[in-house]
């Protein structure tokens, strides 16, 4: 049964919807790049920022291996693009070709047959399965059906793909239509048989497939090559880094040291493998070593000064005290035996008193000078509880404005020390509590044992104005003076508290000081010796009968 050929309909220009408008008048804008509201502009773009901020913080090691995958990641999908393309046209040449010789054969054998019924098959011998032959007289559909791909059997076109046929121009290259059996290349030509327009196509499924395939085959190669490269270019970059990891190790070590002192010993380098000039990491190492030696030597000179200054105030220190000691030793001679005007008494009073203060500065200095030499603690038993009560008594009598109170432990509690010298830093103490804070304020002295840190700490702690906060941490320098921090008549030298630190340090101990007004806390703490276990008790002997 023939079925009218439906015209198409005609094709029309709709016009333009909101949003191409709006992307035509942003490229009219004197070719710039054109933002709309809600839009951010690139360079602010929070995701673009933060993906630069997380790539910045990558090792190097990552970085190169994302960039190499991320090279061959690119290379493999436009090689994959590139073939599929290639092969895209090859084979459609190919159908090209193929649906030629289809519509030859079909011309020829519809020029053979003529007009006969539309019950004869319209395919000629030799075509191949998938075929679609089909005739179109005075604008109807006279004939048409498809080889089966599967059997080879024929099968009638529907009546959804009778538009699509009609639609074919005759004579005109090949064009691809989508039918109810699929999607099919076809080409239109004069139907010298019946005088009408004779249509064959051919399917694009088994090209389809083919590219399939391709594609799928791609992606696996480039996947498997991306794994491998991967692997491969990330022990490579490993061993390739491994020399500038070892530098920064290094570099590492060196920041880590002790160098407040100025007298650690650099000793650190890389090793000469990794400083061989020519390489990147060799070029690191070698700038490292040379920096290091720079700055040993650096120290070293600033050791040799130091020691030599150390050793010029040892020395002026030991000198001077003889002739303080003189000047001292006069003026109370002169006091004792002449007679002098009120005036006069004052004065011999004066140059007494700043004697007595010059050899108690000369003897500090002496003290630090000796101090700073490292010399070799001579460390013995100490009652640290029974040296704290003492000299807190002898300043609760020398000093009864202010209220002095021990808390010493029942149980005594040795360190191993100098006893002097320990004497020495809870004087200082007590003196620089005695000394910043008025009278009638409470000074407390506490002695107790840290079970936890096995260490015994002393605290002295007052009720007086407190230490400024941006004098605090300077409380250990030498010669500073807490002239508007805390309030006192005495003159101080400044040296107190370093020397208290000083020794506090050469006995392996440490002191910190913390300070709010009506609580300034000074508190040392001394290693305890280690606890020596009991012998075990040896049972008697038994007596041979």
């Amino acid at each position: 049964m023939t079925q009218p050929a439906r015209p198409s309909p005609p094709s029309g220009s709709p016009e333009p919807r909101p949003t191409e408008a709006l992307s035509m008048q942003a490229a009219n804008n004197d070719g710039k790049e054109a933002t709309f509201p809600g839009e951010n502009p690139p360079e602010k773009d929070p995701l673009h920022l933060g993906l630069r901020h997380r790539l910045g913080h990558l090792p190097l090691q990552r970085k190169l291996l994302l960039a190499l995958i991320g090279s061959l990641a690119l290379i493999c999908t436009v090689i994959g693009l590139l073939l599929n393309a290639g092969m895209r046209q090859s084979l459609t040449a190919q159908l090209h070709e193929q649906l030629e010789f289809a519509a030859d054969r079909a011309a020829s054998y519809s020029a053979q047959n003529g007009r006969k019924p539309s019950t004869e098959s319209p395919f000629a011998p030799g075509q191949a399965s998938g075929t679609l032959n089909a005739k179109i007289v005075s604008g109807y559909l006279f004939s048409g059906a498809v080889l089966d791909s599967k059997t080879g059997e024929r099968k009638d076109i529907t009546d959804t793909d009778v538009q699509p046929l009609t639609s074919v121009e005759i004579d005109a290259p090949p064009v691809v239509h989508h039918l109810s059996i699929g999607d099919y290349m076809l080409s239109a030509q004069h139907d010298p048989g019946s005088g009408g327009v004779l249509i064959t196509g051919l399917p694009m499924a088994p090209t389809e497939r083919t590219l399939a395939s391709l594609g799928i085959l791609t992606v696996t190669i480039s996947l498997a090559g991306l794994i491998a490269i991967g692997l491969i270019g990330s022990m490579i970059i490993r061993r390739s880094l491994a020399p500038l990891q070892r530098v920064s190790a290094v570099a590492s070590s060196v920041a880590n040291a002790e160098l407040e002192s100025g007298t650690a010993a650099l000793e650190a380098r890389v090793a000469p493998e990794d400083s061989i000039p020519g390489t990147e990491s060799g070029e690191v190492g070698r700038a490292l070593n040379a920096l290091l030696d720079n700055v040993g030597a650096a120290f070293a000179v600033r050791e040799a000064s130091e020691a030599q200054m150390r050793q010029f105030v040892a020395d002026a220190s030991h000198e001077l005290r003889t002739p303080l000691s003189a000047i001292r030793g006069y003026t109370e001679l002169i006091s004792a035996t002449e007679h002098f005007s009120d005036d006069g008494q004052r004065s011999l009073k004066r140059v007494l008193e700043q004697s007595t203060r010059m050899s108690s500065l000369v003897e500090n200095l002496l003290l630090l000078a000796r101090l700073d030499e490292k010399h070799q603690v001579k460390k013995a038993p100490v009652d640290l509880g029974k040296l704290a009560a003492e000299i807190t008594e002898d300043f609760a009598i020398t000093a009864p404005a202010h209220h002095w109170t021990p808390r010493i432990p029942a149980t005594p509690l040795v360190v191993s020390g100098d006893a002097s010298a320990l004497r020495r830093v809870i004087t200082n103490l007590l003196g620089n509590a005695r000394k910043h804070t008025l009278e009638g304020n409470n000074v407390t002295v506490e002695v107790r044992r840290d079970a936890a840190t096995h260490e015994a700490v002393l605290r002295v702690s007052d009720t007086g104005e407190g230490i400024a906060p941006d004098f605090l941490p300077l409380v250990f320098k030498r010669f500073t003076r807490a002239d508007a921090a805390r309030s006192g008549a005495d003159g101080t030298t400044g040296l107190g508290l370093p020397i208290a630190k000083a020794i506090v340090e050469s006995h392996d101990g440490t002191i910190t000081v913390s300070s709010v007004p009506g609580n300034t806390v000074f508190e040392v703490r001394l290693p305890l010796p280690p606890a020596v276990p009991p012998k075990p008790s040896t049972p008697p002997k038994a007596t041979k009968a």
